[in-house]
């Protein structure tokens, strides 16, 4: 039933992201179809993925930003996204549980995939994160965040954190759960229009 339904989509792959993501069997089958119309081998690469993060920031420039995203997804790193790395990521950074978020943030920062995130690995990505903020609001940044390295520095802090310090997962985790004012700092929500 289920593979008549999803088309080319191999009912293993079906079953595994029912029972792993919040997503319906119809839900996934109108996934898998747009992805296919999109990506007609089955794999998204990093400069196609650069080209559709670029769409949701148009007035900035979000390619090293979406560089990183890419690679947190990529979790068995052949420099591609199937259709399960890619609803995965969906899921993950539009799921309500802030814990697969900040799973998924961890990830994210961690850009040497050592386990652990550098005070060096979170200034590269907030850099990132702060190229895709628009001049205009990043001149009403509170003053202690409104510069990458501040925004690094207030975040090192949280944690109680010297610059040679490193931060493991679970430490990230619990400490972003604890202060919500982390949250705030590790990423970029643009403004309602």
């Amino acid at each position: 039933m289920g593979n008549k339904k999803s088309g080319m989509l191999s009912k293993e792959i079906l079953e595994d992201l029912k029972l792993n993501t919040k997503y319906s069997e119809d839900e996934l089958c109108k996934w898998y179809e747009s992805f296919q119309k999109q990506c007609p081998d089955g794999r998204i690469g990093r400069s196609e993925f650069e080209k559709i993060y670029a769409n949701f920031f148009p007035n900035s420039d979000p390619k090293v930003y979406a560089r990183h995203v890419f690679r947190s997804f990529d979790t068995n790193d052949d420099g591609t996204l199937d259709f399960r790395e890619y609803i995965v990521a969906l899921h993950l950074t539009s799921s309500g549980k802030t814990n697969l978020k900040l799973e998924w943030a961890f990830s994210l920062f961690d850009v040497d995939r050592n386990g652990e995130i550098s005070k060096n690995e979170v200034l590269e990505i907030i850099a990132a994160i702060f190229k895709m903020i628009p001049p205009e609001e990043q001149k009403v940044l509170p003053e202690d965040e409104n510069t990458p390295q501040k925004r690094a520095d207030k975040l090192w802090a949280y944690f109680n954190k010297g610059d040679t310090d490193k931060i493991a997962e679970k430490e990230f985790i619990d400490g972003v759960m604890k202060n919500e004012a982390i949250m705030n700092l590790i990423q970029y929500n643009p403004k309602e229009k």
